[in-house]
């Protein structure tokens, strides 16, 4: 049984069902580190207000009808050849809580959301805060202790929607990302909204794209995967550990119908020259961009397995190409659409076959997790550039009923660890984009994550305005 299997509910006679650590959470597991826990932040405004007992009913619910989320990290000798999740049958700690409201609430709920990880000890790993009276949705509002901020922001002077002055209710989810991943638990969030307004959440269909000629853009070869890619160059590190966070609200791009390339391409060429902007105006050296992007091809409806389910691509650009002086905008989002559309098309382990081979239970996994430390350490000059994460239209209405009303702003956040040091996570809902840009502070301090962001709204309007 994988981590997508869901478990057979007939095993109690026999004790807590077992199910080995697959590929992703054993790798997660080796490398965990105190200083920048490896957290998924999901942050889901709502325009109403939640009554706390109804929720906790209709959440805890969800967690009984999706029950391979009910896991724990069973108990390990040295001598073990695999980790395993056991499986229980009940939470083993109380999963939703209500923080009072006050003026830092919000603050302090993604401070929480980046800085504490739910233990693998107890099941399940998840956590759900829920926030009344939270403040603006977006607005000038800033941690000191992560750097949080965000504000909605038009596009080429498109004025950004009148937001209301007070959130109703803001649901915070956190994950500990060794095993679950976003999509995932929005999935269980769908299911707890349905039981609790009663109303249907049941996916949409994805949208029907048009049909384009599927030729090649002729170009430069890519780069060999042996190349140490750029890394981002550094800003303004802070003393302290762990990772910052800022939010902000978009205007989706716009694209002509008939255009070869997806949002999902735009938003992977904006990432592309917002960093090689970022690196010119620091003096790095000018070198290949490898951008991770997850690919997820579960379904979205009940039947959607729990666990980790994205693979991982990487998607590769040439100094060159970054350039806008020597590649137009537009020729390089069909070369991008050609490379995504190929990779996706690959059939290929989550980590590619070298995960698959270490993490192959032959010795005892405490030799596996210092092997594959130091491997990574040995590594990492090899490590992609930094990851996008572009979770597309929220699938789900995420309607909690007439009086809490349904989603109108979904941000995600993935872990920012070095030696990438930053993330960018992308949604849309409501026809807008929510965008989340998240560092390691040993790389980047607040005011640099803000000019980060102005740069992604600069080239997020340069694919709109070069069409092929």
């Amino acid at each position: 049984m994988t981590t997508l299997d869901h478990p057979a509910r007939d095993g109690a006679a026999r004790g807590p069902v077992r199910i080995p650590f697959p590929v992703v959470d054993e790798v997660s597991r080796h490398c965990l580190q105190e200083e920048e826990p490896e957290t998924v932040h999901i942050e889901v405004h709502l325009p109403g207000r939640l009554d706390p007992e109804r929720l906790r009913e209709a959440f805890t619910e969800a967690l009984h009808r999706h029950p391979r989320i009910l896991m724990r990290e069973a108990p390990a000798h040295w001598y073990s050849r695999r980790y395993e999740w056991e499986l229980t049958k009940e939470p083993e700690v109380e999963v939703v809580s209500f923080p009072p409201p006050g003026p830092h609430a919000l603050r302090d709920a993604r401070t929480r959301s980046l800085t504490q990880a739910p233990p693998l000890s107890l099941s399940p790993p998840i956590r759900l805060e829920v926030v009344a009276d939270a403040g603006p949705a977006v607005g000038s509002e800033a941690s000191d202790a992560v750097g949080v901020t965000g504000e909605p922001r038009g596009t080429a002077g498109r004025p950004a929607p009148a937001r209301p002055e007070r959130e109703g209710t803001v649901l915070f989810l956190t994950i500990n990302h060794t095993a679950l991943d976003g999509p995932a638990c929005l999935r269980i969030l769908a299911t707890a909204a349905e039981l609790y307004g009663g109303e249907d959440n049941a996916p949409t269909a994805p949208p029907v794209r048009a049909a384009t000629p599927d030729l090649p853009l002729a170009g430069p070869e890519t780069p060999s995967t042996w190349a140490p890619p750029a890394r981002v160059a550094p800003g303004t590190p802070e003393p302290s550990p762990g990772n910052g966070l800022l939010v902000t609200e978009l205007p989706v791009p716009r694209r002509p119908r008939s255009a070869p390339y997806t949002v999902n391409d735009q938003l992977m060429v904006t990432t592309a020259l917002m960093l090689a902007h970022w690196n010119r105006e620091h003096g790095a050296r000018p070198r290949p961009f490898r951008i991770t992007m997850p690919v997820d091809d579960r379904p979205r409806d009940t039947r959607m397995p729990i666990g980790n389910g994205t693979r991982l691509v990487d998607v590769a650009f040439l100094p060159e190409e970054v350039d806008q002086r020597r590649t137009p905008t537009a020729v390089l989002l069909r070369r991008t659409a050609d490379r995504t559309r190929a990779l996706k098309s690959l059939t290929r382990p989550q980590l590619g076959h070298g995960a698959s081979l270490l993490t192959a239970p032959v010795v005892p996994v405490s030799w596996r997790a210092a092997l594959t430390r130091g491997l990574r350490r040995a590594a990492a000059p090899w490590t992609s550039t930094t990851l996008l994460s572009n979770i597309g239209r929220i699938p789900y209405s995420l309607d909690f009923g007439q009086e809490a009303g349904r989603a109108h702003a979904v941000w995600f956040s993935a872990p920012a660890r070095m030696p990438r040091g930053l993330t960018v996570t992308t949604a849309s809902t409501a026809g807008r984009l929510h965008l989340a840009l998240r560092w390691s502070r040993a790389l980047l301090g607040h005011g640099d994550g803000a000019h980060l962001r102005d740069l992604f709204e600069h080239y997020l309007h340069a694919t709109e305005e070069d069409t092929p």
